[in-house]
């Protein structure tokens, strides 16, 4: 059987129910390719705080899911990272939970921020049926950028017209940092985002609800002690990259 068909069954038969959210995938491909099933929420406001957020993440008791592929030799610095998702009809809400002994959060503000130096958590997607792809970028401080194109050379970074409408925090706080290290008892820490669905710009998304769209999700840090890459689902480029849509995974809405 080939890759395609492998997905094709994926897609069609693999996506059991496991609480909230489910991951599926086979062994015998070549890359694997994950499916992760997420679920629809509803809140009393269009525009619920990132308290909200976090709360109802407990309430409906959603699973995360480990980030935790290496993708590259070389980079053995390897924390706990893991995720979860939810949706409602206008926006995508996305938590992350970190547990590692060094944090770095040089960038206090969206402004001029380069969030993969410091301790950064990533989300890409393809949130229309097109080439468009967008990768949100956040530190541990949740300071950082957004961008689209179809192309890694091809980007258009949104600036704080766009930037501000994603409401995020961080339990580390807002302020800058620099860097901190307790190898004893290491920093447990969650970054919580909501994301418009009218941020992706650049494409015409329709509907989320019954639909499935690619993505991948990140850990990273080129300039912390101890630099490194972790992915949700697997990459097969030969150096560190993220901007490799064709090693997205599925994230099936229900």
């Amino acid at each position: 059987m080939n890759r395609t068909a492998l997905i094709i069954i994926l897609l069609c038969f693999g996506l059991g129910r496991t609480g909230a959210q489910e991951v599926a995938f086979s062994e015998d491909m070549d890359n694997m390719y994950k499916t992760l099933v997420v679920h629809e929420v509803v809140f009393d406001t269009p525009a619920p705080t990132t308290e909200m957020i976090d709360s109802m993440f407990v309430k409906e008791n959603v699973p995360f899911n480990n980030i935790d592929t290496e993708n590259w030799e070389g980079y053995d610095y390897k924390p706990t990272v893991k995720f979860r998702m939810a949706y409602s009809k206008d926006e995508l809400y996305l938590q992350y939970y970190v547990k590692e002994p060094i944090v770095k959060a040089v960038y206090g503000c969206d402004t001029g921020a380069l969030p993969y130096k410091d301790s950064c958590l990533e989300f890409f997607s393809i949130p229309a049926g097109d080439s468009i792809y967008y990768n949100l970028e956040l530190n541990c401080i949740a300071k950082g950028t957004f961008a689209g194109g179809a192309k890694r050379t091809e980007r258009t970074r949104f600036g704080e017209e766009v930037l501000s409408k994603i409401r995020r925090s961080s339990t580390l706080g807002s302020e800058p940092f620099g860097i901190k290290e307790n190898h004893e008892k290491p920093f447990e820490y969650t970054v919580t985002a909501a994301i418009p669905l009218e941020v992706f710009g650049l494409s015409r998304v329709e509907p989320l609800k019954g639909r499935t769209i690619r993505a991948n999700f990140y850990k990273c840090g080129d300039e912390m002690p101890e630099p490194h890459y972790l992915s949700w689902n697997p990459i097969g480029t030969e150096r560190p990259n993220f901007h490799t849509p064709e090693y997205f995974g599925y994230i099936k809405f229900e």
